[in-house]
């Protein structure tokens, strides 16, 4: 902030008029930040001293409740009020399949490993934020086209804005998978893994977790209705009185709670938060070359990893080879192909459609929607062969979920059947609309051209 007010003051220097008013609106916000961030730091260090039992559950709830609350304010402070675009070099447009986020510390070998996934030629260099913005790159596997977006490394306080790491923060968000790339000669001293699961933890990204079996609704009257279908063990001994609380401190008074599952108190706070996102996640450990066997083991065991080395080529291949990394990614992603069949003809086994859990789900419907909304609208049964069917093939309705490899027949309604529809002659009408005004702009083309 004091480089900001230092590049503001010499922008403004030969104004008189602008100098004053841009350094007190500068002042009052940096003071607002460091206000923020001085009482958030207060909040954490009695959070650490307080013992966790039943007796202290309460106070820990309210804490946890108000530590949630001014780092909400403050990232919202910080992106201005999220009316802002996206910032220069961090804008790419959403292609293929799914996509990953690469993140990590810097020179750690993200560029190198996104060339090995994708192809993608990004500079590499033997020193540190050798990456400055965000480098796309697609990756083919299994028919499937996967983005993979290579990010600036980002150092401890990037949840605060440090380096770029607000930019790098708001693509993770936007991906489907995060990849969360190591120095595996490093991580014994430097603890890298946890500080970059607490700053994504800061920002409201839950990594490898589901979203808690609560339902919450806001009301303008009536006030707090708590209830639970199971016993609640982990929000102490009233837990009704520590949900009202919270909602206090959000400032809401009038609310419907519903927990179907024994929740947490953080899992409460981002149910009634709302802006959490779920994204899941695998940590790959770079450089095991430079460590030794017992090491390699310890590491290989810690969850959701996977160890390797791009330079050696171990657990990573080229673009075009199957190697464990890309199967990984897969199976985070929770991507299914699809191969569609027409009546009376054999399936078309070179172009799968790709489906994912995580954007649309797997189910037949989804299957409809990346085809055609018009085959949704039609949609009268569907005959699968493959793993999700019980004998081949299945009728199968609309709502069923499909697996790896399947082949899938989408029959459609007949014309008396369309007839019978509620709806049918909304949907004459609008074919009626549609190929009139196709018909006009025509004439209207051939027109112009003709005074031209």
């Amino acid at each position: 902030h004091h480089d900001t007010l230092i590049r503001i003051r010499s922008n403004h220097g030969s104004n008189g008029k602008d100098q004053a008013p841009t350094r007190r609106v500068f002042e009052k916000t940096s003071y607002a930040f460091r206000t923020v961030l001085s009482v958030s730091q207060e909040i954490e260090a009695e959070m650490a001293r307080t013992q966790k039992n039943k007796a202290t559950n309460y106070h820990l709830g309210t804490l946890k409740a108000k530590l949630a609350k001014l780092r909400n304010d403050l990232l919202i402070e910080q992106g201005g009020g999220g009316g802002g675009g996206p910032s220069e070099g961090f804008d790419v447009a959403r292609l293929g399949d799914a996509r990953v986020a690469l993140i990590g510390f810097p020179s750690v070998g993200k560029s190198t490993l996104q060339g090995s996934l994708t192809g993608t030629e990004s500079e590499a260099a033997a020193y540190e934020f050798t990456t400055l913005t965000c480098i796309p790159g697609t990756m083919h596997y299994k028919g499937s086209k996967v983005q993979v977006l290579d990010l600036p490394g980002i150092i401890e306080g990037a949840a605060h804005g440090k380096g770029r790491g607000r930019e790098v923060i708001a693509c993770a968000r936007n991906a489907d998978a995060i990849l969360i790339v190591l120095d595996a000669g490093k991580e014994g001293l430097n603890r890298h893994r946890e500080i970059l699961e607490n700053e994504l933890e800061t920002v409201g990204i839950r990594l490898n977790q589901r979203p808690p079996d609560v339902t919450f609704k806001k009301k303008s009257t009536g006030g707090v209705r708590f209830s639970s279908t199971v016993p609640l063990t982990k929000l102490g001994p009233e837990p009704e009185k520590l949900a009202t609380q919270i909602m206090r401190e959000y400032r809401i008074t009038s609310a419907d709670l519903l927990a179907r599952e024994d929740i947490t108190v953080d899992q409460l706070v981002d149910v009634i938060v709302g802006n959490r996102v779920y994204k899941p996640c695998c940590y790959f450990y770079n450089k095991i070359d430079t460590i030794t066997i017992e090491e390699v083991d310890q590491l290989a065991r810690m969850p959701h990893s996977l160890v390797g080395s791009v330079a050696k080529g171990y657990n990573v291949g080229a673009p075009d080879e199957d190697d464990p990394l890309k199967a990984m990614i897969w199976k985070y992603l929770g991507l299914t192909r699809v191969y569609t069949k027409r009546k009376g003809q054999h399936p078309d086994l070179t172009d799968p459609v790709v489906l994912s859990a995580i954007r649309k789900g797997t189910s037949v419907k989804s299957l409809c929607q990346n085809v055609s909304t018009q085959m949704l609208r039609d949609f009268n049964f569907a005959l699968v062969w493959g793993q999700s069917a019980k004998h081949s093939p299945q009728r199968c309705g609309i709502n069923h979920e499909l697996q790896d490899e399947d082949v899938v027949q989408i029959v459609t309604k007949t014309n008396a059947q369309q007839r019978q529809s509620k709806n049918y002659q909304a949907i004459v009408q609008g074919v009626s609309d549609k190929y009139h005004k196709k018909k006009f702009d025509a004439k209207k083309k051939k027109q112009s051209k003709l005074r031209g």
